[in-house]
């Protein structure tokens, strides 16, 4: 298989924060294309156990991994799976972590996967093999869920708009392309003056629900405070603003700035697990000519400190509820 053509975004940044050492321990949470690892390996004698939900991705890495022997391990599962996947390697601590939380170039490009309203193909989105698609959910679930999810994930002003034409069009046909969804949104939020084509943020939040991805960025971001080492980082790059939004309380609220939100119970302070190593960087306009789907990326890290981890349950977001629409 060949290997998959990509663009890391913000490389220089991610690395600089990570700090590698010779014979660390590091792990790549999204794969991919596999720059960020390639880079890790070809300018440390460090390791990396890469992971991709994407079986495509692993496949594609095959080659890289004989290139670099025993450095590199290749695991095809959910990054938020990440503490399961350590104890099965009998790894118990690591040294960074690394996170690109945005779509990779091959699965937008491929019509197949169902990721693009640019493309026509299945309605599909998952990341994965397995689970419900795009399809399965706006088929089945009902108007108000669907609302929401479009409404928080998409960030749309005319969800409800969007939700009830996409009911009244699935109980005359079925919906299983990315066309047919693309026509009855085009239909419903005509003449719009955004710049944007009307499709992307319902395509947006279909894929965010589709792979459960806010509930795979706060599963990772525990297990990075349960498996870092004191001096570890963590160093994520997002492209959505609600990815930025948990990334930034977590840090916010590990790093001792915990504020009360006056709806919930007073939190007991604990000790800060994380410190704060830079503010939000955005990509250099250089950056963002020569590479635009970096144009979104936000970077965010933290180093780990030696306090024990918060007890589990202590990271409440707003919208935990969402989370299980699907």
């Amino acid at each position: 298989m060949n290997q998959i053509n990509h663009t890391p975004v913000m490389l220089n940044e991610v690395l600089n924060f990570l700090n590698p050492k010779n014979k660390g321990l590091y792990i790549d949470c999204t794969f991919g294309g596999g720059g960020y690892t390639k880079s890790l390996l070809n300018s440390y004698d460090c390791k990396v156990l890469a992971i991709d939900r994407d079986s495509f991705a692993i496949q594609s890495g095959l080659k890289l991994r004989k290139t670099y022997s025993n450095r590199l391990k290749l695991v095809n599962d959910c990054f938020g799976n990440l503490e399961e996947i350590l104890d099965n390697n009998k790894i118990l601590k690591v040294n960074g972590i690394a996170l690109d939380l945005g779509v990779s170039s091959f699965q937008l490009d491929s019509a197949e996967r169902g990721f693009s309203f640019k493309k026509n193909g299945p309605l599909d989105m998952r990341m994965g093999s397995i689970g419900k698609s795009a399809s399965d959910i706006i088929n089945t679930i009902d108007q108000e869920s669907l609302y929401k999810i479009i409404r928080i994930f998409g960030e749309e002003k005319y969800a409800n708009r969007i939700s009830k034409a996409i009911i009244l069009c699935r109980d005359k046909k079925p919906i299983h392309t990315t066309e047919e969804l693309s026509l009855i949104i085009s239909k419903v939020v005509k003449g719009n003056n955004s710049k944007i084509h009307p499709a992307t943020r319902t395509f947006q939040a279909l894929r965010i629900a589709v792979n459960r991805e806010l509930e795979e960025l706060k599963k990772i971001l525990v297990a990075a405070e349960n498996k870092l080492l004191p001096g570890g980082v963590i160093v994520i790059v997002s492209f959505h603003s609600l990815e930025d939004r948990i990334v930034k309380k977590f840090f916010s609220d590990r790093s001792g700035k915990v504020s009360n939100n006056r709806h919930l119970p007073i939190k007991e302070k604990y000790f800060p697990t994380f410190e704060l190593i830079t503010k939000v960087l955005r990509p250099s306009d250089k950056e963002v000519r020569n590479n635009p789907r970096s144009r979104s990326a936000k970077l965010r890290a933290a180093m780990r400190t030696s306090a024990e981890p918060w007890p589990e349950g202590e990271f409440v977001w707003v919208e935990d509820s969402i989370l299980y629409l699907v």
